[in-house]
């Protein structure tokens, strides 16, 4: 009869692959703690434009720039920009969960590394448009430069 004598795993390797994961986790931590791992672009702004989005009676979106607040900027028809609607529900979800305060504009930029962000001052979340493809980020694109009443 053959028996097999099983050779034990060699605890070198085990050690080894313990301390990878532990540096990996450790340099995560402090990349957190201390912003290195922040995803906010380093390049500079070419154009921001704090932004109020109103809910309309009939299901559109007005979009107002608070520099010019008696006119949107845009209007979004009811049942249109899917996107853009998603985009701002999440972040309202996001302000109602942390009890913040809904009066306060997102801040659109368009950075000279050409990527374009939207952040919520108030939960300090961001999006990075690009992330959502060309199509979705134009949309974002288009807000930083609309006039009132286009």
């Amino acid at each position: 009869m053959h028996t097999h004598r099983k050779e034990p795993f060699p605890r070198s390797v085990l050690f080894a692959a313990g301390g990878v994961i532990a540096l990996s986790i450790t340099a995560a931590a402090i990349g957190r703690l201390t912003g290195a791992a922040d995803s906010t672009p380093t390049s500079r702004p070419v154009i921001s434009r704090e932004l109020v989005f109103r809910d309309r009676p009939n299901g559109a979106v007005a979009v107002y720039d608070t520099a010019h607040p008696s006119a949107p900027i845009e209007t979004i028809a009811p049942e249109t920009n899917g996107f853009l609607r998603a985009t701002m529900r999440g972040l309202a979800q996001q302000r109602l969960r942390q009890d913040a305060n809904r009066t306060i504009p997102f801040r659109l930029t368009g950075w000279a590394d050409g990527r374009v962000t939207l952040v919520d001052p108030t939960t300090g979340r961001s999006v990075d448009m690009e992330a959502f493809g060309h199509t979705n980020e134009a949309v974002f694109v288009h807000l930083l430069t609309a006039k009132a009443g286009s």
